[in-house]
């Protein structure tokens, strides 16, 4: 009894130790990647933008017809009006989140079919490795906005999230090909081996020895997957597709460039959403390059990060 109770009594500074050393693991990481560290405190400031901004501003001052048209920045407007009669302020706070929802959507979409593929194509090769293979080949030749614009022309309601979820079912083929890669030379490892003699079932293996090797490359597939979404998203935006009734970035700048904002110097009306996404791909961008040279030790002497 006393050997029970003093095991149950040993629970939770166990769990406060683990939660510790896990803290200091992760601060760790965060001081010694600075590059990756500037990249996501880029993106959570912009997306505390959003959020705190929601607390600050009247949602519906991003309807059409909301506000006086064309009304440069002032006190009562401090991003200033579009020519649709909506304060520039409350389009950005609420399309900056809109437009995480759907890189970070489709970025998970995307890797974990990628990372189920590679991981299958990779472990067992074979016919599974021909045929995923071919066809993600072939999906990567295919423009992805090419195939995006088609199937925008049948879908008649198009949600923040369903535009996701599209984008993230054609974003898998390049996650794949990374995991796929890595699985074959994982496969071949002693460690891998060892496992199989000692009676581990192949989804044991695929889950215990080979998965965890792979959280460098899975999250420099998740930040690329991320980064093309947005990408292919606001590029469907700006040519008049997507969500139609919701603001976002891209359709923000659709609407600039329907409406000669530039031409008449309306330079509060596409500013805002080209330097957002500045920000956006700039953060991407540097989280990116840290999780490569993490991914590819080789790299670390290139820059400081």
């Amino acid at each position: 009894m006393s050997t029970a109770t003093l095991s149950r009594g040993t629970t939770p500074f166990n769990l406060a130790s683990t939660v510790q050393s896990g803290a200091r693991r992760m601060l760790a990481f965060f001081a010694e990647n600075r590059l990756f560290t500037a990249g996501v405190l880029l993106l959570l400031a912009l997306y505390l933008f959003g959020l705190i901004g929601l607390q600050m501003v009247n949602p519906k001052g991003a309807d059409m017809g909301a506000v006086p048209l064309n009304q440069a920045p002032s006190a009562a407007h401090p991003l200033g009006t579009d020519g649709l009669g909506r304060d520039m302020f409350a389009v950005m706070v609420i399309g900056i989140p809109n437009t995480f929802k759907i890189g970070f959507l489709a970025g998970a979409v995307g890797v974990i079919i990628g990372a189920l593929i590679g991981l299958v194509a990779g472990y067992y090769r074979g016919a599974a490795d021909a045929v995923f293979s071919s066809i993600a080949d072939v999906m990567l030749v295919i423009p992805a906005l090419a195939i995006l614009i088609t199937l925008s022309a049948y879908v008649k309601v198009v949600t923040v999230e369903l535009m996701a979820v599209i984008v993230g079912l054609l974003a898998w083929p390049l996650p794949a090909r990374v995991i796929r890669s890595q699985t074959l030379s994982l496969r071949e490892r002693l460690f891998v081996q060892v496992a199989k003699l000692s009676g581990e079932t192949d989804f044991e293996i695929i889950t215990r020895q080979i998965l965890p090797n792979l959280t460098a490359y899975l999250a420099a597939s998740f930040v690329g997957a991320v980064s093309g979404g947005i990408l292919a998203a606001v590029g469907l935006e700006v040519l008049g597709l997507g969500p139609q009734n919701v603001p976002t970035i891209g359709r923000t700048l659709f609407y600039a460039f329907k409406y000669t904002a530039l031409l008449r110097g309306m330079w509060w009306w596409w500013a805002p959403p080209v330097v957002t996404l500045a920000i956006i791909f700039t953060g991407l961008f540097w989280m990116s390059m840290s999780l490569d040279k993490i991914a590819n030790p080789r790299l670390k002497g290139t820059a400081s990060g």
